[in-house]
């Protein structure tokens, strides 16, 4: 069986009693990064096998860790927060287990996709999330673009290092749309914080962000 864990996106308070009864249980733990997963597994005495799987090992890895799942070990997956294969990787591995016929599971647990849309106060019935803003300025103008026209609101992740870019094109696409940038979610400092892109662009300016950032573009 692969179990495909969420792990907390900040606070390690929010892992499941199920995530961490199957982390007890499994022959091995692979990892985006073992030495984060790794402060994880120490914080709940768990002593497991650590594999690295992340972007630059993936289809290696995947087709390693198939034969393993193949031969009736018991395998856990984890991203560096969040759920696997949401913007992180894991989709290559669950491909292979549909098309092997082999068994798998998702361990569901804490979101930063939902933690900030239901923290937004923006309308909830239907959302579109679009992953990571693109890093070229003209790929991320038609992201933009296309997220002022929609009705449902639209969800970003976006870096501490491009968001005031980002704010700055809004300025320009759309001056009068409610945002709202959330920042370092379960964490000490969490953060919503509304308002029109001159506005947010005007505070992080003078106050530079840190940490994980998901940007919310209220619907029309």
């Amino acid at each position: 069986m692969l179990y495909v864990v969420s792990t907390p996106i900040g606070n390690l308070g929010d892992i499941t009693l199920r995530a961490l009864e199957v982390l007890k249980s499994v022959d091995v733990i692979a990892a985006e990064d073992t030495r984060h997963s790794g402060m994880l597994l120490k914080r709940f005495e768990i002593k497991k096998p650590l594999l690295s799987y992340h972007e630059h090992n993936e289809a290696m890895r995947a087709a390693q860790l198939v034969e393993r799942l193949a031969a009736g070990e018991e395998v856990a997956l984890l991203t560096d927060a969040g759920t696997p294969a949401l913007s992180d990787p894991g989709t290559r591995l669950i491909r292979e287990c549909i098309k092997r016929r082999l068994s798998f599971t998702i361990i569901p647990g804490p979101s930063s996709i939902l933690a900030a849309l239901v923290g937004s106060g923006f309308s909830t019935e239907k959302f579109c999330f679009r992953g990571f803003l693109p890093i070229k300025g003209g790929q991320r103008k038609r992201e933009l673009l296309a997220a002022v026209n929609r009705e449902e609101t639209t969800i970003f992740f976006e870096s501490p290092y491009r968001l005031t870019k980002t704010l700055a094109a809004c300025i320009e696409i759309m001056p009068d749309r409610q945002l709202c940038v959330a920042r370092e979610l379960t964490k000490k400092f969490e953060e919503f914080r509304r308002g029109i892109a001159s506005e947010l662009l005007a505070h992080y300016q003078t106050h530079p962000p840190k940490g994980e950032i998901v940007l919310m573009i209220s619907g029309l």
